[in-house]
């Protein structure tokens, strides 16, 4: 009993709280109160109910305890609104006035406190749809039966039941993930990329316009700088029109309403080195021609102005918007022009271009190869760009037909040959000829260049003219070698003569330095005699004083000789006998005789060898002694002499034994 009293007790507890409308709404929600009755009655057309209207209220309550009765209150608990740093979210009011027919996104309300304030927001003329403003990175507490808000993770709103809004709203948010809606414009300087802007928002232009004019830019004026739209209610202000506008957006971060204005991304204009750019506007007003009363081809304006601007733009990188206007660049360097077929310039202006048909004064038929150097002024630029569109149009349609006919007049008046050896003369009239022609299109011709005519299809006989100009080119070309021979010739024959007369006049130098030479050779050598003659008479007289001393001396020793052999004759057969006994030795003959004749008287022992006889007669006959006599009938001293001899004799054999070259036999 008692548990049922308590469950009772609990049961009308809760009923009580209930009937008073007790809530608990926690600090991370919020609550949106729909009424269900009111003595006001019903909302006729609007979603929110204003004036204690049975619907949606606009006020919210935050976190906390708070009563509202079920009897008339419906309490509908929603998430607060979160957006992540570096994105954008987007508001779709469900409530308010109606858009204007030029209006495609609701006006921004100051006073609804970026769309936190439902009442004041409605209050202040605020518009149903797609708003203009946008949310920053935060978080918020919104009406999310007022409002929808679109975010890159999520779609915050208090469903309604109806399928038609929910497929909006999915569409709404698929279209702004394809234009990267939900975050900011970036644009990088290293990537020298230009914005171009179209406003989906505003005034629609006039018929005349394909560009809307820029306006709002100027910071000075607060009131209707829309710094680069985005802010759209200042661009408005400013008069700005819906469509791709003008002016662009460069480097830097940009928070801009994806529903207001799409961004396109296109590349800087460069104007390299050795190029101007002339612009062609699309947009502005009609300006003052700059040309003067004499120009009938055209116009040129200030800057600004619709049409050819007077000044072109020199080398640099611009943020042009190619949309407005096209700039055409110009080359301000040497253009090189090529009537050559499958050759062209840098430039490529002569893709088109052939060889110049001629047909010759005695009737051949060549192809003329052609250059032609000229050069555009760039302070001209603009005016061959009015009269001409671009530089490619210029030559295919003006300088090309001017060129070939006039080569073609100048053909007519040559011959082949001389139009092949005159090319030089022909080359320097062309290019002053030239030169008036190409300044009245505003151009400077530096130079005409002509190549070697080749045969064409219609003409094969140039070449036979070619070859007889080559033959007798060679021929020429022979003779002047062999003229050039005979002179090198001469000139060596003078060389070689001039190197003899070198070589012999050295020589002449030689031999003059070899007389002086000598003739002091033979003064110091005449010196020396003299010093030598000197020396060896003195030496002389000594000598010869001392062979005088030395000849007395031997003469005296001689007569004494002679006097101890007992005469001259002796004397005489003593040196000889020494002399012979001396030669002897020395060549080693045997005097000897390995056989000895014994002879004899009566068988007597007495003997004289052969040696004994010769010089028994020698010395018989030449000195008148006998040797052949008796002992006692013979001078004492030719016994001493023959007994000298013997000895020797004997000496001489003795050393001839020792030496091993001989053989001594005995009688």
């Amino acid at each position: 009993m008692l548990y049922i009293n308590i469950l009772l007790i609990v049961l009308g507890i809760g009923l009580f709280l209930w009937l008073i409308g007790f809530r608990v709404i926690p600090n991370n929600k919020i609550a949106i109160i729909e009424k269900w009755w009111s003595t006001k009655g019903s909302l006729n057309e609007q979603i929110i109910a204003m004036n204690g209207e049975a619907g949606f209220q606009p006020q919210i309550i935050r976190g906390g305890i708070h009563f509202l009765t079920p009897l008339m209150y419906k309490v509908h608990i929603c998430p607060l609104v979160t957006v992540p740093q570096g994105q954008i979210a987007y508001i779709f009011a469900r409530d308010g006035k109606p858009l204007e027919p030029i209006q495609t996104l609701g006006r921004v309300v100051p006073e609804g406190s970026n769309f936190q304030n439902a009442r004041e927001f409605l209050l202040h003329g605020g518009q149903k749809g797609p708003q203009r403003g946008i949310i920053r990175e935060g978080t918020y507490a919104f009406n999310l039966a007022q409002f929808i808000i679109l975010t890159q993770d999520r779609i915050y709103y208090l469903p309604m039941g109806t399928r038609a809004e929910e497929s909006t709203i999915v569409k709404m948010s698929e279209l702004l993930k394809e234009r990267a809606g939900f975050t900011p414009i970036v644009i990088k300087g290293s990537d020298d990329k230009v914005g171009i802007v179209t406003v989906h928002d505003g005034l629609s232009l006039n018929r005349e316009d394909i560009i809307a004019p820029a306006v709002g830019d100027d910071p000075a004026n607060p009131e209707t700088y829309h710094n680069n739209f985005q802010d759209p209610e200042k661009f408005l202000k400013a008069g700005g029109f819906r469509g791709r506008q003008y002016q662009v957006l460069v480097e830097g971060t940009y928070f801009i309403n994806r529903f207001f204005a799409t961004v396109e991304l296109i590349e800087k204009t460069i104007i390299d080195v050795g190029y101007v750019g002339v612009v062609v506007s699309y947009i502005g007003g009609r300006g003052v021609d700059s040309t003067g009363a004499d120009y009938k081809h055209g116009e040129l304006v200030d800057k600004g102005f619709r049409g050819v601007w007077g000044d072109p733009l020199m080398p640099g990188k611009y943020a042009f918007n190619t949309y407005s206007g096209k700039i055409i660049r110009v080359p301000t360097t040497n253009i090189i022009l090529k009537w050559i077929s499958n050759q062209s310039g840098s430039h490529n202006y002569d893709e088109n271009l052939k060889e110049v048909s001629l047909i010759t004064k005695d009737a051949f038929e060549p192809s003329l190869p052609l250059s032609v150097v000229m050069h555009i002024d760039y302070k001209k630029a603009p005016l061959v760009i009015q009269r001409f569109g671009d530089v490619k149009m210029l030559v295919d349609q003006t300088l090309d037909p001017m060129v070939s006919a006039y080569f073609k007049n100048i053909g007519q008046t040559k011959t082949l040959i001389q139009l092949i050896q005159e090319r030089n003369e022909i080359q320097n009239m062309a290019s002053n000829e030239m030169k008036s022609k190409f300044e009245h299109y505003n151009l400077e011709l530096e130079e005409v260049l002509i190549g070697t005519p080749s045969a064409s299809a219609n003409d094969n006989k140039i070449e036979v003219i070619l070859a007889q100009l080559r033959d007798r080119q060679i021929a020429v070309e022979r003779v002047e070698t062999y003229s050039q021979q005979q002179k090198a010739a001469g000139k060596e024959k003078e060389l070689r003569e001039a190197e003899s007369k070198a070589a012999q006049q050295r020589l002449l130098t030689e031999s003059d330095i070899n007389i002086e030479i000598q003739s002091n050779q033979g003064k110091a050598e005449y010196q020396r005699s003299l010093q030598e003659a000197a020396k060896i008479k003195t030496i002389a007289e000594a000598e010869a004083e001392r062979e005088a001393r030395v000849g007395i001396g031997r003469a005296i020793a001689i007569e004494e000789q002679v006097k101890a052999y007992g005469g001259p004759q002796f004397q005489v057969v003593q040196d000889v006998m020494s002399k012979f006994t001396s030669a002897i030795e020395k060549s080693q003959i045997d005097i000897v005789p390995k056989t000895v004749v014994s002879m004899g008287q009566g068988g007597g022992s007495s003997s004289v060898n052969i040696f004994e006889m010769l010089f028994g007669m020698l010395i018989s006959e030449k000195l008148g002694v006998d040797f052949t006599a008796s002992a006692k009938d013979t001078d004492e001293r030719v016994i001493k002499v023959k007994e000298a001899i013997m000895k020797a004799i004997e000496q001489a054999e003795n050393n001839k034994e020792e030496t091993g070259t001989g053989e001594k036999t005995g009688a």
